[in-house]
């Protein structure tokens, strides 16, 4: 019996309708049942079923977008990508059927990346709730105004109290997986991980406080960041740079890891430090400066 698949397809990338008819086509020969869900702009109404193993077509934003839809059903995601360089979207459009047959035979497994589930209590009331492969950005919605942000680790049962990591006065706080690690937190000076650690980074954005540094800890340790009363502007939610939420004083933001990880299917397992060595220009020698490295100082 064939295989039950569904297509993401982001058609604001460049040829991805084309590609997804071809592939749709390949797969159809081959006795699989395919659903393909085209979008452009923000996707609205996505589909809801059970699936073998879902394609995603376009850049890694479509790879981050098709992880939370697919959340809950566990689907492996084969990301063939239509765009530049990705970090997640690594599997070029002319390598999908030998990366897809591999999987199929077994020769390759998929690379479980772990999945964050974000929860908004207001009051007694929980307002919100996703679940992010990248990150969940806690920040100001005005033009540069620091926020007030308590970060516990929730022990939340039997009367234990939380175990306080501190008040951040900063512009924001990335909470961040190691999938995650080389998006915005690298950006904001936080570490990079190997993406299949079960870890989550607390990262301050310009803390007020130089001791305010990035926190790394392990992903099973349920937080809980507490919004407090007095804020200077309006704070704002963000789920994977995609999904937003409006934030009141006292609300609380609670952070633990997903049920289910993120299935991502790649031909090489190694491929993540080779896109690391593309986008950060690392020459490959540890030992020698590249000369061609645009972060390099100048006089090394």
């Amino acid at each position: 019996m064939g295989k039950k698949v569904v297509l993401f397809v982001n058609t604001h990338k460049k040829n991805a309708q084309d590609a997804a008819g071809q592939i749709q086509m390949e797969l159809e020969k081959r006795g699989c049942s395919v659903t393909v869900y085209s979008f452009e702009g923000k996707p609205e109404n996505p589909p809801q079923g059970v699936w073998d193993i879902a394609f995603s077509l376009g850049g890694d934003g479509t790879v981050l977008y098709t992880a939370r839809c697919l959340a809950p059903f566990g689907a492996p995601i084969l990301p063939v990508n239509m765009g530049s360089l990705g970090f997640i979207a690594e599997v070029d459009r002319d390598d999908w059927l030998s990366t897809y047959e591999k999987w199929e035979k077994g020769e390759i497994s998929a690379s479980k990346r772990c999945m964050l589930e974000i929860s908004v209590e207001r009051g007694s009331e929980i307002i919100m709730k996703n679940i992010c492969l990248n990150d969940a950005v806690i920040s100001a919605a005005g033009i540069a105004k620091l926020v007030n942000l308590d970060v516990c680790i929730n022990r939340g049962q039997g009367g234990v109290p939380d175990t306080s990591l501190g008040s951040y006065r900063c512009d924001g706080l990335i909470i961040a997986t190691p999938t995650g690690s080389t998006a915005y937190s690298m950006a904001a000076g936080g570490p990079i991980l190997d993406p299949e650690m079960s870890a989550v980074i607390i990262n301050p954005i310009c803390p007020f406080a130089l001791s305010n540094r990035p926190f790394v800890l392990p992903s099973q340790l349920p937080l809980v960041i507490t919004v407090p009363a007095q804020q200077r502007t309006g704070v704002l939610l963000t789920i994977d740079g995609q999904d937003t939420c409006n934030l009141q004083s006292g609300d609380k933001i609670y952070v633990q890891q997903a049920e289910r990880p993120a299935l991502l299917i790649f031909a090489d397992r190694h491929a993540y430090y080779s896109a690391l060595r593309s986008k950060l220009f690392w020459s490959g020698d540890s030992g020698n400066i590249s000369g061609n490295n645009p972060l390099e100082r100048e006089n090394a």
